[in-house]
């Protein structure tokens, strides 16, 4: 057991609170739906970027790699100013869904290098240019392209030209849960001089403002030791690098001596709104003295709420200069910079080191090893502290005016029951600072190989009362709660379940079954919301896959009538055979499940049945002309239409897919009784199912909605390099739709779906996402685990050609394999040393200071791989971690 193990051994079996602390501040709390008391709901004008500078937020705190407690009482960050911008650089900058031509976008280089599952040690990094950052320019370029440009970065700006920016580290490292070890390492990459303002921030999340409720306080003590105390937290110390005895410093580090500013976390009111402010010193009143010489911004009597502590760094071109500090609830610490400082830090990277060793295949390829250590890294320092009291949102504060009274009956208004208040696992910390409830199971499943304690709270809160609504349905995301994400809940948990059997060596059967009670509930809400002819298929309006259509699904349609949706009704089928397969593992222990494990085979079979005969005119979903699954349009007049779009959304039926093992079938005789009496008495319906047909390798059965035959002809359009498969991946749509678009025509209105590899040139969903064309990890690591089932009961006997076309044949094995690998190679460098994700950005591809740092994209463009929308989503892009987990086992790169 490493010692990291031992330290989850201690948190998750005898409490002790490593993680008590951790990365949990959100890389952005402006513009989200928690902080807008707008009457519109315009959530991105209500609370600007300008604004966050001077406004005190009321649910959530955010800061540059900044760490806090696991409730946000008390937060630490850095801030940074090169003697040029117009503000402090205390938060990552972006534009707005309504400033960017692709929707919402982080316009800053940073990257999570390294963390431990407790938090133990973190690394990060931030490129901070030397000239003026281009806030203007960023903005006004960006609202000047149309959807068919691209987006207009940072690089692009000539910020960065002739390596004039430095690179800041910042590291932490426990001496134990509450003693923190901080060390902020600046390198200058440019070829002069300069000097730099570094201001560690340490603040308290502002509750007070909102309910009188008992105000905390920072206070100067003696040799650059800063006290906090706040009610519930208790008292902590910051002691700070470069002060003496008599609290001056005389350091050659430092331009100037280093001094401790103070003042209010609460918002500069006569400046954001013309009202007097209660005290002279507010939320800006440090970026004021620093950057505007207002001495009076910061309070001279050394207390409040917000600090920093300020040091002017001389760097030399190539120097790297070091700030340290240490955040400890032990008082009177003897030499709390001194050589034990350095041992500990050592210490703790030679245990993170020691710990993914232990637990990751050790491979020949080290690039290999960089990207799936940080792919971990991303994902633990993705978590945040989310609280969101809706009740409270929606009636207002104490203090504060009451909201406009359409709120009551606007945005998430139908969930007043929700109360977050934890911390989870995030998509992208600044473009999706909040959950979303299908992201979120695919973080669990990397995480499962690290964490799984962590990943199975993750999956357990979500279906919590104070979640899912009462009615069953899990909230979907921030902006719409009662919006409709994919049901892959059940199957997030059966796979994390799995993880953990084998992460552990034990079966966390209390886990399984509380989640599978309530699932439940939300698989009943699936049966009666989403169903709305009673005739299993299902109308599930968007489910994720945005912009994928003809229409907005979560609309009503300009036709009127609903769409009978393929991907919808392959989802419930994968559910009932998630459940299913839940179910029959209960019933080792419990007979009860049997009959649970019965009606959910039955959901399956009827699903099944009815995407193939649907309806009295037996329209079908299935087109045997084509061999492919589509969606069909019912019109009000009962005629039924299918959308011939050749999509992810007909991809999506080989999702469901099990095997039944015979020794489970004997060791469950009444759940074999009932299956072998549908074979005997349904046969109208169990045709559809191969394993009533004949049974597979080691007497397995199947139970899929695509037949082998059906497979066949389904693979052969996925495997062709000229409709879905591309050099790395399976694409949203088929090329086939570059030279052949869809359209459909309303009235005089045309409605039309191209092959789009990158951005989106359409406006749906605020227009920064895809599903025409680009590589999205989700679908793609589940069309990996489709295939190594179905190879599961078929067997190496079963080929097909893949590429289509090139006269090779592989198992469904190793077409999954084939699959991983062109997902891998996304990160990988190829043979001229370039690395896809990168695309044509030539600092990460040529230069050494850029080009080992690696961005998890949201999805990847459908032609070249290259990364494309949120460039931090390590959430479910994070599956990579897994995939090569399970690429080098069996390339014969797994350490026995």
């Amino acid at each position: 057991m490493t010692a990291e193990h031992q330290r989850l051994e201690d948190t998750h079996t005898h409490g002790v609170p490593w993680k008590q602390w951790g990365p949990y501040l959100s890389e952005r709390q402006w513009g989200t739906v928690r902080e807008d008391y707008s009457p519109t709901g315009e959530a991105w004008d209500y609370f600007s970027h300008e604004q966050s500078h001077a406004r005190a937020y009321r649910w959530g705190e955010d800061g540059l790699l900044g760490i806090s407690d696991e409730k946000q009482r008390l937060c630490f960050s850095i801030a940074l100013w090169n003697g040029q911008d117009p503000v402090l650089k205390e938060r990552l900058f972006g534009l707005t869904g309504n400033q960017g031509n692709h929707g919402e976008d982080v316009k800053e280089y940073y990257f999570y290098l390294d963390s431990t599952p407790t938090h133990s040690y973190l690394k990060g990094l931030y490129k901070y240019p030397q000239a003026e950052y281009p806030y203007g320019q960023l903005v006004t370029e960006n609202q000047q392209r149309g959807r068919d440009a691209p987006e207009f970065e940072l690089l692009d700006t000539g910020v960065f030209n002739d390596n004039r920016y430095f690179d800041v580290f910042v590291e932490y490292a426990k001496a134990s849960p509450e003693d923190i070890l901080i060390q902020i390492a600046i390198v200058n990459h440019g070829p002069a001089t300069q000097c730099l303002h570094v201001l560690p921030h340490l603040w308290f999340r502002n509750t007070w403002s909102w309910d009188n409720s008992s105000k905390p306080q920072l206070k100067a003590g003696q040799s650059g030791i800063v006290e906090a105390y706040h009610p519930d937290l208790g008292s902590y110390w910051l002691y700070c690098d470069g002060f003496t005895h008599d609290g001056i410093a005389r350091d050659e580090r430092f331009c100037n001596s280093p001094s401790l500013l103070f003042t209010e976390n609460e918002s500069n009111s006569q400046h954001l709104f013309g009202v007097p402010n209660s005290t002279p010193y507010v939320k800006d009143g440090i970026h004021r003295y620093v950057v505007n010489g207002e001495t009076g911004a910061v309070n001279p009597d050394g207390m409040g709420t917000k600090f920093a502590a300020n040091y002017t760094l001389e760097v030399a071109p190539g120097q790297t200069r070091l700030v340290k500090l240490r955040l400890s609830n032990q008082h009177q610490l003897s030499s709390p910079l001194g050589p034990e400082f350095d041992r500990i830090l050592q210490a703790r990277i030679l245990e993170a080191d020691e710990f993914y060793a232990s637990v990751t295949p050790t491979c020949q390829e080290r690039d290999l090893q960089n990207v799936q250590r940080q792919a971990f890294a991303g994902l633990l320092w993705s978590k945040q502290y989310y609280r969101f009291d809706v009740t409270r949102w929606l009636e207002g504060d104490p203090t504060m005016p009451k909201p406009a009274a359409g709120r009551q009956f606007g945005r998430n208004a139908q969930w007043p029951h929700l109360d977050a208040d934890d911390i989870i696992s995030m998509p992208d910390k600044w473009e999706y600072p909040w959950f979303a409830a299908w992201d979120l199971a695919f973080h669990c499943i990397p995480i499962a190989l690290i964490d799984p304690e962590f990943a199975k709270a993750q999956l357990d809160i979500m279906t919590r009362e104070w979640y899912m609504h009462p009615n069953g349905q899990i909230p979907a995301y921030e902006w719409a709660f009662g919006d409709v994400n994919p049901p892959v809940h059940a199957w997030a948990t059966w796979r994390v379940y799995k993880i953990d059997q084998k992460v552990s060596g034990k079966s966390d059967r209390a886990f399984l079954e509380r989640v599978f009670q309530k699932l439940l509930m939300n698989f009943t809400w699936w049966v009666n919301r989403k169903d709305i002819e009673g005739n299993n298929i299902f109308e599930g309006g968007f489910l994720g896959l945005d912009n994928i259509g003809v229409f907005d699904r979560s609309s009503p349609l300009p036709t009127g009538g609903h769409i009978e949706q393929s991907d919808g009704t392959s989802w419930m089928a994968m559910y009932s055979l998630n459940m299913l397969t839940m179910a029959l593992e209960l019933a080792k222990e419990n007979a009860v499940y049997e009959d649970m494990a019965t009606k959910f085979f039955e959901h399956f079979l009827y699903i099944a049945d009815a995407m193939n005969h649907m309806g009295s005119d037996k329209t079908e979903l299935w087109d045997e002309e084509d061999g492919f699954f589509y969606d069909v349009l019912h019109l009000p007049n009962q005629h039924r239409l299918k959308l011939k779009v050749r999509s992810m959304v007909g991809l999506i039926p080989l999702f469901a897919v099990e095997t039944l093992e015979p020794e489970l079938l004997e060791q469950l005789p009444g759940f074999k009784e009932r299956l072998d009496w549908f074979e005997t008495n349904r046969p109208s319906l169990s045709h559809n199912v191969p394993s009533f047909i004949e049974k597979g390798v080691g007497k397995r059965r199947l139970l899929a909605l695509v037949r082998p035959e059906k497979l066949k002809r389904i693979l052969e359009k996925m495997l062709d390099e000229t409709e879905f498969l591309s050099p790395n991946g399976i694409r949203a749509l088929s090329q086939y739709h570059r030279e052949n678009p869809y359209v459909f025509y309303t009235d005089s209105n045309a409605h039309r779906v191209d092959y789009e590899p990158a951005e989106s040139s359409t406006g749906l969903f605020g227009g920064n996402s895809n599903w025409r064309g680009p590589i999205w990890f989700p679908v793609n690591y589940l069309l990996v685990e489709s295939l190594q089932k179905f190879h599961h009961y078929l067997g190496d006997s079963y080929q097909v050609e893949c590429p289509t076309g090139s006269g090779i044949y592989k198992s469904l094995w190793d077409v999954a394999l084939d699959l991983e690998d062109r997902m891998i190679r996304i990160f990988l460098k190829d043979s001229s040393g370039q690395r896809p994700v990168f695309g044509n950005i030539q600092s990460f591809q040529r230069d050494t200071n850029w080009q080992n740092y690696i961005l998890f994209h949201e999805y990847f463009h459908g032609d070249n791989g290259a990364g494309i929308g949120a460039s931090h989503q390590t959430g479910w892009t994070g599956l990579i971690a897994k995939l090569i987990q399970q690429y080098s086992k069996y390339s014969n790169c797994h350490k026995s």
